[in-house]
């Protein structure tokens, strides 16, 4: 029978999901945007896909919309999602996300239950598909007698080598912004015993190489508070638990440089308002973020360089060359005026580091686990994904996001998963199905056991 099902946002992860859910043929659905258009631009590439104008805070609205399907999935901003789950209560229809299970979301478990819906999250890559390559081993260990003595989880979504041309070795996909801001949150995470807090401000400097293949200079750092994972994957005998993010080695160095020059401000500036008049080239931004009386590229560049704390004289040749590949200690380029310093350096990276026409993105994620077994011997086991994208076509980011999505979605309205509540595949009955499916779609995990 034909299901009928709503997707709430056409970003850059949709496109993959509603490809999936659209193979069989079976299904019917609704990409629903504030903007019709950008609804359509999506709807139209596809049979089996019709589009909506919806505002997800006119309440009545999202109501109907929700209530008129079996399933709804929301790939809108997570602050959303709790609205979009009170109305499926409502009406008593499944929800799927993609995003981290937030205390909104969490308050409604017991009334999801109530109403006998599915409300499942963290069904991406990270979170997500990082969730199921995890659980199996641990599981794996658990039913072998043996515990995990250590768990570090690092994942990044990275240019391909031969796209990694720039001197940040990076390359956005949509906006900047979201990605700077990242550079400022805490971490917080299990080493050796102890819990470790690193302050936003240092968080660049605690980046460390992190060994995957020969063929890649990896470095990590952690993401947010990954200390609570030990009670959440029950590995209480981990002295170790950490969850990061992966760069290209000098990421950290340059995006330190540019957090010490100020960059990271958010806080609205009249000179910098769309609003201002007249020109604005960049050697005056930077002239005014370092509180500089010229704005002579020279004098700029040497203050800078007071601005970069690697003493690796190779790493601050870099970082001096990336300074002036990004232009912004000219008075030839002009800066785009986004009424804040943090949203001018947005512009400039975004006018800069987009991915180009053919050019591939990868995801890697890499699981390493410290395994005491119960005869007492140690070993280390590895679970490696690691996948490219599509020149001109899907991205690997936005497949291994969209399709996992696509698969728990098809799987709920199967009947396949049917545990009610607010939940995260944390369970075999959860995760084993969608992993099955995962290979067929070109996702899998390589393992190694050292």
């Amino acid at each position: 029978m034909s299901k009928n099902i709503l997707l709430l946002g056409s970003g850059f992860v949709a496109e993959p999901c509603l490809e999936y859910l659209l193979r069989s043929g079976n299904n019917r659905v609704t990409v629903a945007c504030r903007r019709l258009e950008k609804a359509q631009q999506l709807s139209s590439k596809y049979n089996g896909a019709s589009a909506m104008a919806l505002d997800v805070e006119d309440d009545a609205a999202l109501d109907a919309a929700v209530a008129a399907h079996d399933l709804v999935i929301s790939l809108i901003p997570y602050t959303q999602h709790a609205r979009v789950m009170k109305a499926a209560i409502k009406a008593k229809k499944h929800v799927v996300t993609t995003s981290y299970i937030s205390p909104a979301m969490e308050e409604l478990d017991a009334a999801a239950k109530e109403a006998g819906i599915v409300c499942m999250n963290e069904i991406g890559l990270d979170p997500g598909i990082d969730h199921l390559y995890a659980l199996k081993i641990i599981n794996e260990v658990r039913a072998e007698g043996g515990k995990i003595t250590s768990f570090e989880s690092f994942c990044g979504g990275l240019p391909a080598p031969e796209a990694s041309n720039n001197p940040l070795g990076y390359k956005f996909s949509w906006s900047a912004r979201g990605v700077l801001l990242a550079l400022r949150n805490n971490a917080r995470y299990w080493q050796d015993g102890k819990l470790v807090e690193i302050e936003g401000k240092d968080l660049m400097d605690s980046a460390r190489p992190i060994f995957i293949y020969p063929a890649f200079a990896l470095v990590g750092y952690g993401n947010r508070d990954s200390s609570h994972y030990r009670q959440r994957y029950n590995i209480p005998h981990a002295e170790t638990c950490v969850r990061g993010s992966l760069r290209y080695q000098g990421f950290p160095e340059f995006a330190k440089t540019l957090v010490n020059m100020g960059f990271l401000d958010d806080t609205p500036r009249a000179e910098l308002s769309a609003s201002a008049s007249g020109p604005l080239p960049w050697n005056s931004v930077t002239q005014q973020i370092l509180g500089l009386s010229s704005a002579d590229p020279a004098e700029l560049l040497s203050a800078i360089e007071s601005k970069i704390e690697t003493q690796d004289p190779e790493l601050r040749k870099r970082v001096i060359h990336g300074i002036k590949w990004l232009g912004i200690t000219s008075p030839d380029v002009p800066a785009v005026k986004r009424g804040s310093y943090l949203d001018v350096l947005c512009a400039r990276l975004e006018e800069l580091m987009m991915y180009g026409e053919g050019e591939r993105d990868m995801i890697i994620l890499q699981h390493k686990f410290e395994v005491e077994n119960k005869d007492g011997s140690h070993n280390t086991r590895t679970s490696v994904t690691l996948m490219y994208g599509e020149p001109n076509g899907f991205q690997a980011m936005a497949k291994t996001v969209g399709v996992p999505c696509g698969i728990a979605t098809q799987l709920i309205l199967d009947g396949k998963i049917n545990t009610t509540g607010v939940i995260a595949p944390m369970t075999p009955e959860i995760y084993q199905p969608i992993m099955d499916l995962l290979p067929s779609e070109g996702i899998n995990a390589v393992e190694e056991t050292i």
